[in-house]
């Protein structure tokens, strides 16, 4: 189980998300976006460990940091660019000087700007996968950006494109493209998402998931350990329901204590174990932990030697969570 397919490219079961390593950015009104401070050499480090112990596949987006993560990205695959799979994702529309997130754009023209600008910061002349960042847009905007990415495609400036969206009926709306290969979506043992897998699995796609650790939650966050300052947990927007005032909600703590032997069983780490569950979901899932050290690197890649939980095991919890 350790490779899964996006298209015709088999990447590492296991992806990296690169959000958090992007440091802070902000919207209009100040509030976080992003993690908080991070050491760029740090985050190098713990790309390249990554790498030598089996990642290929790495998520960024053009907004986060506000192009900070794809040029620390660039900065650590270079030279080995053609051993692992990147992609991004545009319609998020920034300021790199302010680091202030100002709007969206789903015209196939920004489209195009956005891609030539992502390749510059990631020091690359073509992207494996490239994802519409605007999860909630009207499918009527955004049919023509599946046009626009089909020629991208027959340029050679992507292999593939995806959507990230939680929404599986916006998630079908590019359905037989040659070039849609992929969808992003939330999932986790805290959130499972039955309708997008049984999309994805029907169609052939690859499911790519976001929060496979709840945000933290599920790994190196407590209430001992306050997130604060730029980090988006500190101050919650409503989408972010694991944490409150920084720290993970009495409600979800619970949980995941009542899942915390389960999970950690088999000599797994928690973070290892929530790994764990999402690839026994479905074969076709590819969690993309966060993280920002070395240390945090080993843990998630450390998840590929334990593989998925057996069907046991996901049974038990689903008894639990339910």
């Amino acid at each position: 189980m350790n490779t899964r397919p996006i298209g015709d490219r088999e990447v590492s079961a296991l992806g990296f998300g690169c959000w958090a390593i992007g440091g802070p950015f902000s919207d209009t009104e100040g509030r976080p976006l992003g993690w908080g401070e991070v050491d760029d050499d740090e985050s190098i480090a713990a790309i390249r460990r990554a790498m030598e112990l089996g990642v290929t596949f790495f998520d960024t987006a053009d907004v986060y940091g506000a192009g900070r993560s794809e040029r620390v990205l660039g900065r650590a695959v270079a030279g080995h660019r053609d051993e692992v799979v990147i992609a991004s994702k545009w319609g998020n529309v920034f300021d790199e000087d302010t680091k202030v997130l100002t709007g969206g754009d789903t015209t196939p023209e920004y489209l195009r700007t956005a891609l030539q600008a992502s390749l510059r910061r990631l020091g690359t002349d073509h992207l494996d996968l490239y994802q519409l960042h605007l999860s909630g847009a009207a499918v009527e905007d955004v049919e023509p950006l599946a046009d626009a990415a089909e020629e991208l495609v027959k340029e050679g400036l992507i292999r593939g494109y995806a959507w990230s969206t939680d929404d599986p009926e916006r998630a079908a709306a590019w359905v037989g493209r040659p070039g849609y290969v992929a969808v992003q979506h939330e999932c986790s043992v805290l959130h499972d998402a039955p309708e997008m897998l049984d999309l994805v699995e029907r169609h052939g796609l690859a499911s790519i998931n976001r929060t496979p650790l709840a945000m933290g939650l599920l790994g190196r966050r407590d209430h001992t350990r306050p997130a604060t300052g730029a980090d988006i947990r500190a101050a919650a927007p409503e989408w972010l329901r694991f944490f409150e005032d920084g720290v993970p909600t009495p409600e979800w703590a619970r949980v995941v204590d009542s899942l915390r032997d389960i999970l950690t069983s088999d000599g797994r780490s928690l973070a290892q174990g929530a790994l764990a569950w999402v690839w026994a979901r479905s074969e076709r899932t590819i969690p993309i932990p966060g993280f920002r050290n070395v240390t945090q690197a080993e843990d998630n890649a450390g998840a590929l030697a334990h593989g998925p939980l057996t069907p046991a095991q996901r049974k038990e919890i689903a008894a639990l969570v339910a």
